[in-house]
């Protein structure tokens, strides 16, 4: 444990350290079309910029536990913060696409040891009574960090070049590092771990999990890009995914020296639970985050900016409620009560936010939904947490937080994934069932095209060109019409999918009191 100075101290750097991470999924999303422009690629290429960092990630994340027993948690830690500071810099100083693609692999190598590794360190810095307030400092860089992402991408974007969404990682790094070296230190049970010999490493387990984790990364990031399984490149990295998914399974199942316990899972039904429930806050987290800024700019009209300072709100709320949750926790609150309300007030969020979306919104619209968003994340992501790991120990535990933090990346991929599919194939659907009611002959039509004919004529234009402009506008209306009813059915749906997850509740087993000591062991 951890007291005064140095305790806030090191809090300071592994929640900034799990900020830069999480921010840098989403930072880069609205910087895409100027890296187009300046490194003169396609939008199938740019694409890469983003699907490189996730997939290492992914990789990464489950194998924190046994790369910081190898090696020594701070020293882990702060060659991970290093090689994420030299990775941005080098992002920036970038001349060509495929520069910053490997570059962006090498920033999410780093990145993915930040997450899973501060929330271990956070667990050894707190005592048992208090540990509900360091998960929710954790918490708070894992809610804020991918919604404050386009915030500050926006207005970098708006302001400067894109090179600086990565160049500011560099100051904010440079100090991680120094505080992580002269205020972290190893616990007693890594200070005398003996490494493993090179020969007892599970190499094996390492290669399908990079292979099917790797692969399966891959396909939820260009799946939609590729046209899916029309994609022969596509179909053979889900065969890939399969293979090296199962031959995990099997490996981490049977080897004596697992890369990736899973046997933990079958330790605690808690974890079980909460691993899935990891999932589909993962799931609601990044889709919501992606759907949204989509519609206001392209339905809306809104700037990058705009749409960033709109979601800055919600994500304080989440990191207001974070504390409070977590002196809730510290009081006894059971997280099978929290959980359930968590959910429900983001299924409310969803239908909320989906009345109002109209072609007329405007900010004041989505402020007190997006607020509700984050209150209902913040109670769901800390009662999540803390029921996960709670009653393991030592190794198991370090385990199940690099468990839980993979599934929850993959789910935000799976969302990302599957509300990008759906709207691009509904938006064509639900304008094929409004067509119907657009026809020549139904009067309103008529009228409606002989108003902007009019209108178009009385600003200049000649009859036949006017007609023309006329149809185009109509076209225009429709398809905003056809856009808020697609973006309205990913908000419901999301909103259904959470309140359908309810019932695993009834499956967490309340912990005994004191359970909870044992997470101080973790990694």
């Amino acid at each position: 444990m951890e007291t005064g100075f140095r305790k806030w101290i090191i809090v300071v750097t592994v929640v900034l350290c799990v900020l830069l991470e999480l921010i840098d999924t989403s930072i880069v999303n609205v910087a895409l079309t100027q890296m187009m422009g300046n490194l003169s690629a396609t939008q199938q290429e740019v694409s890469w910029v983003v699907a490189s960092y996730g997939i290492a990630n992914v990789i990464v994340i489950p194998m924190t536990g046994f790369l910081a027993e190898q090696f020594g948690r701070k020293n882990y830690f702060f060659f991970s913060v290093i090689l994420f500071t030299l990775a941005s810099m080098a992002c920036g100083q970038s001349t060509n696409l495929w520069e910053l693609v490997a570059f962006r692999f090498i920033q999410g190598v780093g990145g993915g040891a930040l997450m899973a590794t501060s929330q271990a360190i956070l667990i050894d810095t707190f005592p048992p009574k208090q540990l509900p307030l360091g998960q929710a400092l954790f918490g708070m860089g894992v809610i804020i960090g991918p919604t404050i992402g386009p915030t500050l991408g926006g207005y970098i974007v708006d302001n400067y070049d894109w090179p600086w969404i990565f160049y500011v990682n560099v100051p904010v790094g440079i100090m991680a590092a120094i505080f992580t070296w002269l205020f972290i230190r190893d616990p007693e049970r890594i200070k005398n771990a003996i490494p493993r010999p090179l020969r007892e490493i599970d190499w094996s387990g390492i290669g399908l999990l990079i292979l099917g984790v790797g692969s399966l990364q891959f396909v939820l990031e260009q799946g939609e890009t590729n046209d899916w399984f029309d994609d022969s490149t596509i179909v053979l990295f889900t065969v890939l995914s399969v293979i090296g998914i199962v031959g995990f399974i099997w490996r981490e199942l049977t080897a004596k020296a697992p890369i990736v316990d899973l046997r933990v899972l079958t330790k605690s039904r808690n974890l079980a639970v909460g691993a899935f429930l990891s999932f589909v806050l993962g799931f609601g987290l990044f889709a919501s985050v992606f759907v949204f800024p989509i519609f206001t700019q392209r339905i809306l009209g809104f700037t990058a900016a705009q749409t960033g300072y709109l979601l800055l709100p919600g994500a304080l709320a989440s990191g207001f409620m974070m504390p409070i949750i977590g002196r809730m926790l510290v009081k006894g609150v059971p997280q099978k009560l929290m959980i359930p309300v968590g959910f429900t007030i983001f299924f409310a969020f969803t239908f909320w936010i989906a009345a109002r979306l109209t072609p007329t919104a405007g900010e004041s619209d989505f402020f007190w939904p997006l607020i509700v968003r984050g209150v209902g994340l913040g109670l769901i992501f800390l009662p999540i947490t803390t029921m996960s790991l709670a009653g393991l120990a030592g190794k198991d535990a370090g385990q199940a937080a690099g468990l839980t933090g993979m599934i929850r990346q993959l789910g935000g991929s799976f969302g990302v994934a599957i509300v990008g599919t759906y709207l691009e194939r509904s938006i064509a659907q639900n304008r094929v069932a409004l067509l119907p009611n657009i026809s020549l002959y139904n009067e309103a039509t008529t009228q409606r095209i002989q108003a902007f004919t009019q209108n178009f004529m009385a600003h200049g234009f000649p009859l036949e060109q006017a007609r023309q402009q006329a149809y185009a506008a109509l076209e225009g209306i429709l398809m905003k019409q056809v856009a808020i009813i697609t973006y309205g059915q990913v908000f419901t749906g999301l909103g259904l999918f959470f309140i359908a997850c309810v019932p695993l509740v009834l499956l967490i087993k309340r912990n005994k009191p004191g359970a909870a000591i044992d997470l101080n062991a973790a990694h």
